[in-house]
């Protein structure tokens, strides 16, 4: 399992570089474009993926109280919060922690990992940009995103019940019932909450899928 982590920190570091790479690319306007997180911006989104890096356990905890333990609250608040930085601020930190090996309780490593490939498109997406990560890191996280061992704050419980989900862009599939079929990254998308990737599947579950999400 150790070295098994030591990949998913090592493809960790290089998404987070990546996504320094995409955000200082872009145009100061584009920074307050939205992006697939409901209500965030591009500036919003910089500032959530810090959070990992630069809050701690324990302040994240604290915080929560405020929130009646509310995770998504607070990850809110603290999204709002570090994006009071610049822009250029942001793009250092995330540069200069992308190494951090951060393993957060109930999720471990694959936490971050999740975050790094789906913020990525979160914010390229909207934008038209075609910034992603390979097909092997999208394989490898919807592994993990059917699996019983999935975090709830990624994939609720039930979302994917009765739901195969079939690649169309890979030789890859799982769960268990009729198919939702689409590319890695839309499937990975949807599995996550992402309704506009769900419009792209199809297939017989791909209708349940996006049921679910609408609910």
């Amino acid at each position: 399992m150790a070295s098994d982590d030591e990949q998913i920190y090592a493809w960790t570091t290089q998404h987070r570089l990546l996504l320094a790479d995409v955000l200082a690319s872009l145009a100061p306007g584009q920074w307050q474009a939205p992006t697939l997180c409901a209500g965030w911006t591009v500036h919003d989104l910089a500032g959530h993926l810090v959070q990992p890096v630069y809050v701690s356990f324990r302040r994240f905890f604290v915080v929560s109280l405020r929130y009646w333990g509310n995770t998504d609250a607070t990850v809110a608040h603290f999204a709002r919060e570090l994006a009071q930085a610049e822009p250029a601020h942001l793009i250092e930190l995330l540069r200069a922690h992308a190494a951090d090996q951060v393993s957060p309780p109930r999720v471990g490593p694959m936490g971050p990992f999740a975050d790094a490939c789906i913020h990525l498109r979160d914010l390229a997406r909207p934008l038209g940009l075609s910034a992603d990560v390979p097909a092997e890191h999208w394989q490898t996280l919807l592994d993990y995103l059917v699996s019983d061992e999935v975090a709830p704050a990624l994939v609720p419980p039930g979302r994917l019940e009765g739901v195969g989900l079939r690649a169309t862009d890979a030789d890859w599939s799982g769960g268990i019932g009729p198919a939702a079929e689409g590319t890695l990254e839309a499937l990975a998308l949807a599995a996550t909450g992402r309704s506009v990737a769900a419009d792209e599947l199809t297939g017989p579950g791909a209708d349940l899928l996006r049921h679910r999400l609408r609910r």
